[in-house]
């Protein structure tokens, strides 16, 4: 298969879970909304009580192992709901995540809403700032400076995508670093890539990526890994995590050369493309464990016209893969569960609270 089909964009990222426009002309054509933020290994999250963890071996199976996102997405918020009630019974105070509204899109309104609930179901209180379509980047920027000066509010995400007369960069970089539990602040992702440097955040998907890996028993160390995709939300912030983790990486994006028979190397594939059934089971090693991080619409005779498919395609995969992840129900739930444990860590660390 030509490496040209492999796209850098990540529809994945769902960080702000993928809100998408359909078009006409091209079924597969999204609007991609990014956010959330994330956990690293030795984050507060990791040091609430796990349950056991379901062993995963790179063994092969006539079939792969279902890596059950939505499950043990549950199993994390209700840890997370564990820790905020120790900590408002202790010290009376509970993390805050303020969330930034741009215009009227209705999909950006239905994701608010889902992370407000979120929110309260773990017991996080939600601060939330509308603003019209038309609205000024002055305006807009007071908006997160004053949520950047209150100290009940711990995390801070603007939703995207923003109106297009808006400096997506420079807004993004207006949050500051010690809210910025989307982990894209360019200094949290340059310490990520450093060596003896911990990042404040580390972005959600790829954080949920790594927590679905760990909370599944599957050995990262020293295994060697694919992440399919490059792109600033998810793919180069999972690579950059797997290294962490002592595995040895590549990188397959639009211009490599022979994509399938590297990515046939691989104990783990993390598959961020954002193209609908990209990595076929010819592209797998017998035994592997594959996370798939695309969300793709594609088209279907349902009542809405359309159906979600991942970058793998999960018939052939799981037939090969010791274990995969399914699209809905893999690294989705994660997202938000990761955005929630983020806020917890921000707040753990205002107070110091242990």
């Amino acid at each position: 298969m030509s490496s040209t089909i492999c796209s850098d964009s990540s529809s994945a990222a769902m960080a702000r879970l993928l809100p998408f426009q359909r078009s006409r002309n091209d079924p597969f054509h999204m609007r991609r909304s990014f956010s959330f933020g994330s956990i690293n290994s030795n984050s507060t999250a990791r040091r609430l009580k796990s349950p056991a963890t379901v062993q995963v071996s790179l063994t092969t199976d006539t079939h792969a192992r279902v890596i059950d996102g939505k499950s043990i997405a549950k199993q994390i918020r209700e840890e997370i709901s564990g820790e905020i009630s120790r900590m408002n019974d202790t010290i009376g105070k509970v993390p805050g995540l303020a969330v930034v509204l741009v215009g009227s899109r209705k999909d950006s309104q239905t994701y608010v809403r889902n992370k407000k609930k979120a929110c309260a179901d773990v017991g996080i209180t939600s601060y939330e700032a509308t603003l019209s379509d038309d609205c000024t980047e002055e305006d807009l920027m007071k908006h997160i400076s004053k949520f950047n000066d209150d100290p009940s509010v711990h995390g801070i995400l603007v939703q995207l995508p923003l109106p297009r007369h808006l400096n997506e960069e420079k807004i993004l970089n207006a949050v500051s670093i010690h809210k910025d539990v989307d982990g894209f602040h360019p200094l949290n992702i340059g310490r990520l890539s450093m060596q003896g440097r911990e990042p404040l955040f580390v972005p959600c998907t790829p954080k949920g990526c790594i927590e679905l890996l760990h909370r599944s028993g599957v050995e990262i160390k020293g295994k060697r890994a694919v992440v399919v995709g490059r792109s600033n939300i998810v793919g180069m912030p999972a690579a950059l995590l797997l290294q962490r983790e002592n595995a040895t990486i590549s990188i397959v994006h639009s211009y490599t050369k022979n994509p399938e028979q590297i990515t046939k190397q691989a104990d783990i594939v993390i598959s961020a493309a954002g193209v609908a059934n990209l990595v076929r089971g010819s592209w797998i090693k017998p035994g592997a464990v594959v996370i798939d991080v695309g969300i793709n619409p594609v088209d279907d005779d349902c009542p809405r016209g359309y159906r979600l498919v991942g970058d793998v395609c999960y018939e052939e995969v799981r037939k090969v893969a010791s274990a995969v992840t399914p699209v809905p129900g893999g690294v989705g739930p994660m997202t938000i569960a990761m955005l929630l444990s983020n806020t917890l860590i921000s707040a753990k660390r205002v107070y110091n609270f242990k």
